[in-house]
């Protein structure tokens, strides 16, 4: 990690909810909320399997449990599935432009209706819209609010960071009205071409967790490397 003139303080939260394993707790390491964090910081910190919500940057630090791994693509190795060359094929019609990290009601009500389909009684499942700013906008990092459209519709939102040596995927909300086009994969697939395009060598994904399944769509691509004892190295399930 890159040496800083002080390092922030890490604090451990109370056991909470798992956010990702129903009956289970967890808790959770984070950075000092008021700690100057740099760009190139918070970029040392998500290597280490740290993630971002808003301005929180934290890590899951459960002392019984170690389900929750840092996975990210290696996109110089990375080759679509046929299943997922087929998604792409079917979203050949989107358009993506890059919006700035703010409010947006288009957005906001897009996230809304994500949400009351896919994580109905979720802790994101009734925001107003200081709560989604909070949850999606940070400051510590570069961030663009990736815009999925057909004839000018809007389908798909894709939450990015822009680091020193990847993308990271945030958060991708769509209209649950399309299932047939598999936009949340299409999200990605565009991110890994997007991560290819800057010249960089990774796409983020955040955790991945074996008995959740809302995040099984992660080992389903390839070229993925998990961080687990402090390095880098292909992802294996455990």
């Amino acid at each position: 990690m890159t040496v800083a003139k002080s390092a922030p303080h890490l604090f451990l939260s109370t056991a909470h909810p798992c956010s990702y394993l129903p009956q289970q707790t967890a808790s959770t390491l984070f950075i000092d909320p008021r700690f100057p964090v740099t760009p190139e910081l918070f970029g040392d910190f998500n290597r280490r399997g740290f993630r971002r919500s808003g301005d929180l940057i934290y890590r899951p630090h459960c002392p019984s449990c170690q389900a929750c791994i840092p996975v990210r693509i290696d996109v110089r190795r990375f080759a679509a599935s046929r299943a997922q060359r087929r998604t792409a094929q079917r979203n050949q019609d989107l358009t993506i432009s890059r919006q700035p990290a703010g409010f947006d009601a288009e957005h906001f009500l897009l996230f809304l209706r994500y949400q009351h389909a896919r994580h109905p009684g979720g802790t994101m499942a009734n925001p107003d819209p200081p709560t989604y700013l909070r949850f999606l906008v940070g400051r510590h990092a570069d961030t663009g609010f990736y815009e999925f459209r057909v004839a000018g519709q809007l389908y798909a939102v894709a939450v990015v960071d822009h680091l020193t040596d990847g993308l990271s995927a945030v958060y991708t909300f769509f209209d649950p009205r399309f299932p047939e086009r598999g936009l949340g994969t299409a999200a990605i697939l565009w991110q890994i071409a997007e991560t290819r395009r800057l010249g960089l060598p990774y796409l983020y994904l955040g955790y991945w967790v074996k008995d959740s399944a809302k995040m099984a769509y992660k080992a389903r691509f390839a070229a993925l490397e998990a961080y687990r004892n402090g390095r880098w190295a292909p992802f294996t399930p455990p």
